[in-house]
C-alpha cells in the first residue's frame, strides 16, 4: 500500500532525494505516455481545481520577438487535486518563419518541478503535450456537454490540433461519421488518409468541399484554426450541436459566428483568461451583442456540480478555450507517472 507521502507526491519516485537527476521525454514518448482517455480525465481534474480555487495560475506572459515576428508565451501553474499536487511551467513559442527553415511553427517545452521542494525533475517536449491536452480539453467538454447520441463530428483545421480534436471526439462519443475542412485541401486529404481508422476513429473520413457540407449534419463541431473570421455560417448549424472552439487565442482572432455565440449556452475554461484573450467572446461583447454574464459557467464548475451543463436536446452548447497552464501541469503529471510504469524517457544528471 502506498504511503500518504507517495500519494501526495506521486512523481517523487522518479527522483530520489539523494540524487539530482532530470527525466526527459521526447515527442514520441510523450504521446505514448499520455493516452487520450487519461488526458481527458486529467483535464476534468485540472478544470475542477481551477474553478475551485485550489490552483494558482497567473495569466500567461506574452513576450514578442519583433525581429523574427515571433511570440513566446510563459505559462506557470500550481495545481492541487485531492491528495496530489502538480507544479510546472510551459514555454511555447510561435515563430512563423520556422516553416522556411524546415522547423515546426510551434516550439514548446514543459518543465516539471517537485511541488514541495521546487526541484526540477522533468522536461517534456511541449508541442505534442499541448496538442494532446488541447484535444483532451475538447474531449472533456464533449463528454460533459454534447448530446449522448452524437454521431457526426466536423473538424476545422487539418493541423496537429485538429488531429487530437478528432481523437478526443471519438474517445468521448461513439462517432460514426467525420468531416474535415481546411482551406488547404491537400492538407485536409493528408489528414483524412492519416487519421482514418486510427484507434476509435471511423474508417471513413470525408473531406468537405465547403464549411456548409462540414457542419450541416454535425452533432459536434471542433474548430482548431488561427482564423480572424468565422469559419462557418450560423445558418448552417443545426439545433443541439456542441461546439468546441480551441483555435483562436487572441482578441483579434475569431472562429465562431457571433450569431452562434449569441444563441449558444457558453462555457469556458477560464473566465479571466477568456476575457483577456478570446476574440470569439471579446468581439461580440464589444459590439454590444451580449455582456460577460452570457458566459454560463467554467467547465470546472460543471465537473464540480455547481452549475448545470446542457439542459435541452435542442440547445447549442459552446465551449471556448484559450488554454490555461493547469492543463499542462496535469497532463505532464499523467505522462510522468506513465513514463515510470512504461520505463521510457532518458534520465540525465542535473
Amino acid at each position: 500500500m502506498k504511503s500518504a507521502e507517495e500519494i501526495k507526491y506521486p512523481l517523487r519516485f522518479l527522483v530520489p532525494d539523494e540524487e539530482i537527476h532530470m527525466l526527459i521525454l521526447n515527442a514520441d514518448e510523450v504521446r505514448r505516455a499520455l493516452p487520450m482517455d487519461q488526458a481527458i480525465a486529467a483535464m476534468k481534474d485540472a478544470y475542477a481545481s481551477l474553478s475551485d480555487g485550489t490552483a494558482v495560475v497567473p495569466l500567461r506572459t506574452r513576450l514578442p520577438v519583433p525581429p523574427h515576428n515571433g511570440l513566446s508565451l510563459f505559462m506557470p501553474a500550481y495545481v492541487q487535486t485531492g491528495d496530489s499536487e502538480a507544479l510546472a511551467v510551459k514555454v511555447v513559442s510561435l515563430f512563423p518563419h520556422n516553416l522556411e527553415r524546415g522547423l515546426a511553427f510551434i516550439q514548446a517545452a514543459v518543465l516539471v518541478l517537485e511541488a514541495d521542494s521546487g526541484r526540477a525533475i522533468a522536461l517534456l517536449e511541449g508541442s505534442s503535450l499541448t496538442a494532446i491536452r488541447t484535444g483532451a480539453a475538447s474531449g472533456a467538454s464533449i463528454d460533459l456537454l454534447a448530446r449522448k447520441d452524437s454521431k457526426v463530428v466536423a473538424i476545422f483545421g487539418a493541423g496537429a490540433q485538429g488531429r487530437t480534436q478528432l481523437e478526443a471526439s471519438c474517445t468521448a462519443r461513439n462517432i460514426e461519421s467525420v468531416f474535415i475542412y481546411d482551406s488547404d485541401t491537400d492538407k485536409a486529404s493528408a489528414f483524412a488518409n492519416e487519421m482514418t481508422g486510427r484507434g476509435p476513429i471511423p474508417k471513413t473520413i470525408h473531406v468537405a468541399t465547403s464549411s456548409k457540407e462540414a457542419v450541416e449534419n454535425a452533432d459536434i463541431i471542433c474548430t482548431a484554426t488561427t482564423s480572424s473570421m468565422p469559419v462557418f455560417d450560423d445558418k448552417d448549424v443545426k439545433p443541439g450541436v456542441h461546439i468546441s472552439a480551441v483555435g483562436a487565442y487572441t482578441p483579434e482572432m475569431c472562429e465562431i459566428p457571433p450569431e452562434t455565440v449569441s444563441r449558444a449556452r457558453v462555457f469556458v475554461d477560464s473566465r479571466s483568461a477568456c476575457m483577456e484573450e478570446a476574440g470569439d467572446l471579446i468581439q461580440p461583447i464589444r459590439a454590444g451583442l451580449f455582456g460577460e454574464s452570457h458566459i454560463h459557467a467554467e467547465l470546472g464548475e460543471i465537473v464540480l456540480g455547481r452549475k448545470p451543463g446542457r439542459e435541452t436536446e435542442d440547445e447549442i452548447t459552446l465551449f471556448k478555450s484559450v488554454g490555461v497552464a493547469v492543463q499542462d501541469a496535469m497532463a505532464a503529471q499523467v505522462a510522468l507517472l506513465n513514463a515510470g510504469r512504461l520505463n521510457i524517457g532518458r534520465e540525465v544528471e542535473f
